[in-house]
């Protein structure tokens, strides 16, 4: 675990692959933060494996892994020679369910520990992985996973991550750890969890691991103090994330207001009050709308440790993001011709998600299937048994489970689209790829002042600006 002072910048952890370990490494070896994202990490992996792993980085990083087993069952199975042509689709892994086998999590551990082991090469700086608290399935792996590489932070939003420390605590001991499962409908059903054993993985277990440190991102003061006081562990500090980041927004509180596109409004009662923020004696970073260094002195000057961005790491020349989304984006900018749109429909989840709309942007027309599985959620059926479905995939099945026909309107596929940014999109049996969709902060808006002409630039670059 990281003990000495942090950084001043945490660089965000994007999407599915955007914050990859290139990303991440670039920044922590230049002393700041670097963030890896672990949304959908199994599924990069083994789409990684498939397509060749050309540079050969994921087989190398494989070979460390401490359960050798698990690294040749991977290999033997996903790994292509030379990559799957560019009209096969990928395989695809089994979707998680309550009481999936074992070695299923053991890929994810693994695909967890390749992305923060390759991260943290070359440097000893601050390597941190970032998951959402609504992608309930994989947490357990990832995080035991992420631990046996030695992250040094773990970074959870978009929920209350209230039982996450505890879990962290008993990793680093290789203890049991459990979860409460968010499910609906059943009344009075008894909660279900989801568990997992490290000791199941080991003849015999190994020494400690370092407990990473904990950053939950929080949108409100009432939520920090809940989580600073009555989560299950130690919580280290906070993102404190602002309704202009990209990606999933928290809802604005109270009665739904919107303006005329439809995006949500968001007032003072969405504000954090950094002052009384400070009060609970945790360092925090000041996320959404702090992408420049104005932003990160202010942020210092109300008390905060420093800043998170994510938008102009999003568009470095190290991102997953794909070469050619980039530069038309970028160029969209120069000219003044792109648009970030708040839209409280496209996440299955029902939280609002910044979407990026550009002149040249492709089209996001596609036909509905959920085969990834990331954000479905659980409900209890009428025979007692639980189901799994998703307002994203097909409505006829959606509905057929119990979903309401209203609850699909302006849905996407939110799993394929961002496999689809890293070039990573599943080919269909028409031979069509699936469309990207890209999601940025509202300081993409603001992003020419940096470029100043430029349609490419590096992580470097970015860190270079902010601490000006």
């Amino acid at each position: 675990m990281h003990t000495g002072a942090w950084p001043q910048v945490i660089q965000g952890g994007m999407g599915i692959g955007i914050s990859d370990w290139r990303l991440a490494r670039a920044v922590a070896s230049r002393g700041q933060l670097g963030v890896v994202s672990g949304t959908g990490i199994d599924t990069v992996f083994v789409r990684r494996l498939q397509d060749g792993d050309p540079d050969g980085d994921l087989r190398r990083v494989m070979a460390r892994f401490p359960m050798a087993e698990v690294a040749e069952d991977a290999e033997r199975d996903w790994f292509i020679e030379g990559g799957r042509a560019p009209d096969a689709p990928y395989r695809l892994l089994p979707m998680y369910h309550v009481g999936v086998p074992l070695a299923r999590e053991q890929l994810t551990m693994l695909a967890a520990f390749c992305e923060v082991a390759l991260a943290k090469e070359g440097h000893d700086g601050v390597v941190g992985m970032n998951l959402l608290t609504k992608v309930q399935f994989p947490t357990l792996a990832s995080l035991y996973g992420a631990m046996l590489a030695g992250v040094d932070v773990v970074i959870m939003g978009a929920g209350i991550p209230r039982e996450v420390p505890g879990v962290l605590d008993a990793f680093a001991e290789h203890r049991p750890a459990r979860m409460r499962l968010e499910t609906i409908g059943g009344g009075a059903a008894e909660p279900v969890y989801l568990s997992l054993d490290p000791s199941a993985c080991w003849t015999e277990l190994p020494a400690p691991l370092a407990r990473p440190a904990f950053f939950p991102i929080v949108s409100s003061n009432s939520l920090a103090t809940m989580l600073a006081r009555k989560a299950n562990g130690r919580v280290d500090g906070f993102v404190v994330e602002g309704a202009t980041a990209g990606g999933h927004n928290a809802p604005p509180r109270g009665t739904p207001v919107f303006n005329e596109r439809g995006e949500p409004l968001y007032g003072p009662r969405d504000a954090v009050d950094l002052a009384a923020l400070a009060e609970l004696g945790l360092p925090f970073w000041v996320a959404g709308g702090a992408g420049g260094p104005a932003e990160r002195r202010a942020a210092l000057a109300a008390g905060a440790a420093g800043i998170q961005v994510g938008t102009l790491f999003a568009y470095a020349e190290e991102s997953g993001l794909e070469a050619s989304l980039k530069r038309s984006v970028l160029e969209a900018v120069q000219r003044g011709e792109v648009d970030v749109y708040t839209d409280a429909q496209a996440s299955p989840t029902g939280y609002p998600f910044k979407v990026v709309r550009w002149p040249e942007a492709p089209s996001t027309e596609r036909e509905r299937i959920c085969d990834l599985g990331y954000l479905r959620v659980v409900y209890h059926r009428d025979d007692g048994r639980l189901g799994y479905r998703c307002a994203a995939e097909p409505v006829r099945a959606f509905v057929q489970k119990g979903g309401e026909e209203a609850e699909t309107c302006g849905r996407r596929c939110l799993c394929n689209v961002l496999m689809a940014d890293i070039a990573l999109g599943q080919v269909r049996p028409d031979g069509r790829v699936e469309p990207p969709l890209l999601t940025s902060g509202d300081g993409l808006l603001a992003a020419g002042t940096f470029l100043d002409g430029r349609t490419a630039y590096t992580a470097g670059d970015v860190l270079e600006y902010l601490l000006a």
